[in-house]
Formats: structure tokens, C-alpha cells, sequence
């Protein structure tokens, strides 16, 4: 029986990685206009790192996170022994935790310091039911801006994230940008106590997920997909009504700018995000007309204790990350063209045996000089040949024949217009290059 891919994988064949590789281009594009650099952090952290840094009550480090464990580890926890804290590892369910992890232990914000504008692109995994547009394993783009608390900061990251999606091609019509506050350790833990004693009291009403939310985070009850759930959670209490006055004004001035900017959103007092490290102001974006519990395509907030949380000083951040098999999703739906991913450019074909060494010889200079160039290795015929050449996207074909390589000569073929021209072996590669 041959061996497929695990479940919840999938494998970048070449047109998705190209376009894989031209969304993280964008990306750079795009964020680089902000200040934003590049940064890239091991697949694979510390445990402790997401347990300190999400939350354990999170779904995804309680349910979601996949440990790794060397063939001596698991051995050791097979025999009842207990393993250190830097030998339990886990694959990174998210890109913050470890952004931040890396700006801590480099120093990269130091006392005085300008703000530290970082982008990241990779992989991410959690254990989780495979179904559309949710993955165990799927690839994010990812900011995080540490450093900074101006609400200026907040809004010009959704603002550069809305320009992002522009630029690919996820038009304005087809999204919405829902934002909220979910206030700070000031005044968020009476909201929380409010929450939990109205669940308290409708407890029957709720699933059994959200009666065990209701004692470590009920916040995470707005989040619950249960449409009773759901129904129950709407005459909750609303955090817009015991925001402080700090946090209060930090939403307004977000508001604000976005306004100032043009920049449309929804206020939706029951959005809350997954993870335990945000405050103040989250947002998420989600797809107009798709009833799918997964119609978002990207989000994030406002993180400013997470640096403390991991063991570092005080640093205020904000970041957001968006999911780039959802983004092709609806980009699919929406009838986008993705790119072909060409192996050649140029194609050497051979009218007989006789003249293959020279087209090996050629295809060396080709691709000296820049060209990608593809041949022959399994004895087609001409016919055959070009049949090859049209598969693999060549723009222009050069023909070898024993009777033109007598007098210097070969043939280059248009592949568009299909015309062909009778030019010196010499000059095969300006006529090449003319073509494409």
C-alpha cells in the first residue's frame, strides 16, 4: 500500500508553491513600506514557551499542540520518569509566542529603543479535525510590532494588513474587519467575573465546553460555535460597558484612525480571539457570504504583558497573523487565476541522435547566460519533443538538425505565433531572449 501524506497535510505541489512563494514576496512588499523586517524562529520551541505565553486553558495548548519527544524522552516517559522542562518541545501551534521569545532573549527592544517591526512566514501545527479551510499543518504570515502602546500603532498595522489583502486580490467587498477592546488587567478581570457569573446562571443552557470555560476562561464562551451557546452568550455582558477610562480612550483613538483613513469595520463586542495574551484592542477579518465556521482569513491584537509572561520586561505589543490556504481559498472561490509554475523557458530540440551532444552543450550556455532551458533525456521524437516543451511552458523552441549545424545555423520557434526563424548558432540565444 503506498504511504500518503498524514491526514490534515497537504503537499505544495509547484503552481501553490509559486504562489506561496509570490504571497510571502507580497508580503515583504507590502510590510517592508511599514518598517517591517524579516525574522524566522525554530519550528520547534519549548513547551513551557506556549503553555506561559497562550494560556493552559486555551484550546490550543490543552487540545491542540502536537509534543515532540526524541526516541530517549519517549522512552524515559514510558518508564514513569519525569522529563525537564527543555526537553518537552512542542511544534509551533502560533508565531507570536516565539517573535516575542526571540526579542527577549536578543534584546532586541532595549530601554530606549525604537519599536521592533518583525514579519515572519512558515508553518504552523495543531492537532486538530481536518476539514475546509483548517489544517493540522498550514502556513501563516505573520507581524509583531513590540515595543510600542500607541493606538497609532494598532491601527496602522490593520491598515497595512488591509492593504495587503488589496494587493493580492481579496477585494473589500468580499471582507469585513470586526474589531473590539478587550480592556487590560485593570479592568478586565470584573468584566470576566460579570461573564462568568451570568454563565453561572445559565448554565443549563449552556454545552458542557462552556460550562468548563466558565471557571478558567469564560471569555472563550463568546467564541463557542454552538448556535445555542451562541443565543445564550448574546445577552451577556458587554465589555464596551466596563472598559477604564485608559482603555476606553486607547479604543477611541483606534476608532479614530481608522476612520481618518477610511477604513471600514464593524464593532463586535463578542470577539475575543483564541489566546489568553491579548488586551486592549483585536480585530479579525472574515469572508462576506460564507457561512463556514472558518471565514477567517486573518487577525490578531494587542499582546502587552506577553513579554513579562515569558520572563522579560515590560513591552507592549501588537501583531496579526493571516492564514495563506484560507486566503488561496477565496481567492479560488473568487475565480482567481493562480501562476503556472514554468520548469523552462527555453526548450532544445533534436531532430535525430546525431545532435544531441551539441544540444547538451548548448543547454549549458543557455543557462549560463540566464536562461532556463530544458531538453530531451529519453529519445522523443521531434513531435514528442515539442509536445514537452509545450507542457513544461517553454516560451521558445531551438531546433538542432544535422544539415543546419553544418552551416553554423538552427531554428528558433516562436511557441506563441509559432513562427520560426533560421538564425546563426551564434545568435540563437539574442533570438531566444527576443522571444521571451
Amino acid at each position: 500500500m503506498a504511504i500518503n501524506a498524514p491526514e490534515g497535510t497537504y503537499d505544495l505541489l509547484p503552481d501553490r508553491k509559486l504562489f506561496w512563494e509570490q504571497f510571502k514576496q507580497t508580503a515583504r512588499d507590502v510590510f517592508g513600506l511599514y518598517g517591517y523586517l524579516p525574522i524566522e524562529t525554530p519550528v520547534i520551541e519549548r513547551t513551557e514557551l506556549f503553555v506561559r505565553g497562550i494560556g493552559e486553558a486555551t484550546d490550543v495548548v490543552g487540545k491542540e499542540m502536537f509534543t515532540a519527544l526524541s526516541g530517549a524522552n519517549l522512552q524515559k516517559l514510558l518508564n514513569g520518569e519525569k522529563l525537564p522542562s527543555k526537553s518537552r518541545l512542542s511544534l509551533r501551534p502560533e508565531g507570536t509566542a516565539g517573535v516575542v521569545r526571540a526579542c527577549v532573549q536578543h534584546d532586541l527592544v532595549p530601554q530606549g529603543a525604537p519599536p521592533a517591526k518583525l514579519m515572519y512566514a512558515g508553518p504552523m501545527f495543531r492537532a486538530e479535525r481536518p476539514q475546509f479551510g483548517r489544517q493540522r499543518e498550514f502556513n501563516q504570515v505573520g507581524i509583531e510590532c513590540l515595543g510600542a502602546e500607541d493606538p497609532a500603532t494598532d491601527a496602522e498595522a490593520i491598515i497595512m494588513l488591509m492593504r495587503f489583502f488589496d494587493r493580492v486580490g481579496i477585494p473589500q467587498e468580499s471582507r469585513v474587519l470586526l474589531i473590539n477592546s478587550l480592556g487590560c488587567a485593570t479592568c478586565r478581570p470584573a468584566y470576566r467575573e460579570a461573564v462568568r457569573a451570568y454563565m453561572e446562571a445559565h448554565a443549563d443552557e449552556l454545552c458542557e465546553t462552556c460550562r468548563e470555560r466558565m471557571e478558567l476562561n469564560p471569555l472563550r464562551a463568546f467564541d463557542c460555535k454552538n448556535e445555542q451557546c451562541a443565543q445564550v452568550m448574546e445577552g451577556a455582558p458587554k465589555i464596551g460597558d466596563h472598559l477604564c477610562p485608559d482603555c476606553a480612550e486607547h479604543y477611541d483613538q483606534v476608532r479614530a484612525l481608522l476612520d481618518v483613513a477610511g477604513i471600514s469595520y464593524v464593532e463586535d463586542q463578542r470577539l475575543v480571539r483564541g489566546l489568553d495574551y491579548y488586551t486592549r484592542t483585536v480585530f479579525e477579518v472574515q469572508t462576506v457570504g460564507d457561512d463556514r465556521a472558518q471565514n477567517a482569513i486573518g487577525g490578531g491584537g494587542r499582546y502587552d504583558k506577553l513579554a513579562e509572561d515569558i520572563g522579560g520586561r515590560p513591552t507592549p505589543g501588537f501583531g496579526f497573523a493571516l492564514g495563506f490556504e484560507r486566503c488561496a481559498n477565496v481567492l479560488e472561490a473568487l475565480g482567481h487565476g493562480f501562476p503556472r509554475a514554468r520548469a523552462c523557458r527555453a526548450f532544445i530540440a533534436c531532430v535525430n541522435d546525431e545532435v544531441r551532444a551539441d544540444a547538451f552543450a548548448l543547454a549549458q550556455v543557455m543557462r549560463d547566460a540566464g536562461v532556463a532551458t530544458e531538453l530531451d533525456h529519453q529519445g522523443r521524437s521531434l513531435k514528442s519533443q515539442f509536445k514537452l516543451a509545450d507542457k513544461l511552458g517553454a516560451l521558445a523552441v531551438i531546433i538542432l538538425g544535422p544539415d543546419e549545424l553544418a552551416e553554423g545555423q538552427v531554428r528558433v520557434r516562436n511557441m506563441n505565433s509559432h513562427e520560426e526563424s533560421l538564425v546563426l548558432k551564434d545568435e540563437a540565444i539574442p533570438a531566444v531572449l527576443s522571444i521571451l
